[in-house]
């Protein structure tokens, strides 16, 4: 899926709450902090990480593409 960025960046917890891979802050958190959450292929454990355009965050096999 395409998340088209709106400003500079968005950060990785509410980058999952807008696509809807988390329903909430807390489940995002829940996502990150169990290490489940990947950006550009690598585990991810920071809640806040600003994504840019051309960064890939994969959830659960499904993919989410800022551009």
């Amino acid at each position: 899926m395409d998340f088209k960025l709106r400003k500079e960046f968005i950060e990785l917890d509410n980058l999952l709450k807008a696509s809807g891979m988390a329903g909430n802050g807390a489940e995002a958190r829940i996502l990150i902090d169990g290490g489940g959450v990947f950006v550009n292929g690598e585990v991810e454990a920071r809640i806040r990480r600003k994504l840019k355009v051309g960064d890939v965050v994969s959830v659960g096999g499904k993919e989410i593409r800022i551009v």
